[in-house]
């Protein structure tokens, strides 16, 4: 049976919750291609949004497209399609990121309604840099979020204690860089919104979701402020007690970042399900010797792609995002 062309409605809507998706200093580093008669839509990396510096190999650009990919097949699979999924379809164009087809239904594969279920999570998802409660994640909880991150190929640890304290520890140092280096503000500066520009935004991370200032706690949140002024942020403790989860891959290739942005947000879409807020932090995995360092040396395996922390606290407000017309081209 021939498929039929799917309407530019449905097409856009796909795109819309896609780009729902986290991505580093929420620079929304992707661009999508819609090939009407193929049923084919390709998700491609938009370099004019990488970070030069605090980025210089794009693994947290793959992340974050990887991230709108899960969205993409999540979207689809509530829409009745079944998502059928190639990454890095062209070995000779690096941008060349994904090429998902939009099968019917009636060669819908296993996992698709797992997928749809997941669906009202994307427009609830959003990062929190706020304090969290010091109430512990149930294990059943834990073990949904290691299966969700297994799912997707990739490893979700629950450090413990004294590992808890080692990455809490590589985050000041990354933070005392940043201090020591300006270069390493760049990106920041670049992609941070502040004053009357946050009112009108369509990316980056504007002031009203920075968060307060922490006077106590040691929650791993990167300071988007810096020493810059900001109007009626105040300031307030955070537990003294994060939750950790560490994201990590077997393999530390394009491919590999890829699979590490689903599993990232496959993980981030679960947790929102069962009541939980999230904020993401890549900040000490931005250096190849701390990033190093945040593995596990006993129970850790693979390469850490990225630092999650959860728990019990408010949802983050919702950030900006670009007009779909501004990332899709249909042919």
């Amino acid at each position: 049976m021939t498929e039929r062309d799917l309407d530019l409605n449905t097409v856009t809507s796909l795109v819309a919750d896609a780009t729902a998706a986290p991505s580093m200093h929420n620079a929304q580093p992707w661009r999508f291609r819609f090939v009407t008669g193929e049923r084919l839509l390709l998700l491609r990396a938009d370099l004019s949004r990488a970070m030069r510096h605090t980025d210089p190999d794009n693994r947290a650009l793959h992340i974050g497209c990887g991230a709108a990919l899960f969205n993409l097949r999540v979207a689809a699979a509530h829409a009745g399609l079944s998502p059928r999924v190639r990454l890095l379809p062209d070995a000779g164009d690096p941008c060349a990121l994904a090429a998902v087809h939009l099968a019917d239904t009636t060669g819908a594969g296993p996992g698709t309604d797992d997928l749809a279920r997941l669906h009202p999570a994307i427009r609830d998802r959003h990062t929190s840099r706020y304090p969290f409660d010091e109430k512990d994640l149930p294990e059943d909880l834990r073990d949904t979020l290691r299966g969700a991150a297994a799912q997707e190929g990739a490893e979700l640890l629950f450090p413990g204690a004294w590992h808890v304290e080692t990455v809490l520890d590589l985050v000041r140092d990354a933070e005392s860089r940043d201090a020591l280096d300006p270069s390493g503000r760049e990106d920041l500066q670049r992609w941070t919104r502040l004053g009357p520009e946050a009112d009108i935004a369509n990316d980056g991370v504007p002031e009203y979701a920075f968060g307060p200032r922490r006077r106590d706690g040691r929650a791993p949140l990167r300071d988007f402020a810096g020493r810059r002024p900001v109007a009626d942020r105040g300031t307030v403790s955070f537990e003294d007690s994060p939750h950790l989860a560490l994201l990590s891959t077997p393999g530390d290739t394009p491919a590999d970042w890829l699979r590490a942005g689903q599993a990232l947000e496959r993980v981030l879409l679960e947790a929102t399900s069962a009541g939980l807020a999230g904020s993401l932090t890549s900040h000490p995995l931005e250096s190849d010797d701390l990033r190093t360092l945040a593995r596990d040396p006993v129970t850790g395996r693979g390469h850490v792609q990225m630092v999650l922390r959860l728990g019990y606290g408010p949802r983050g407000p919702a950030t900006p995002r670009r007009p779909v017309r501004d990332v899709l081209d249909i042919t």
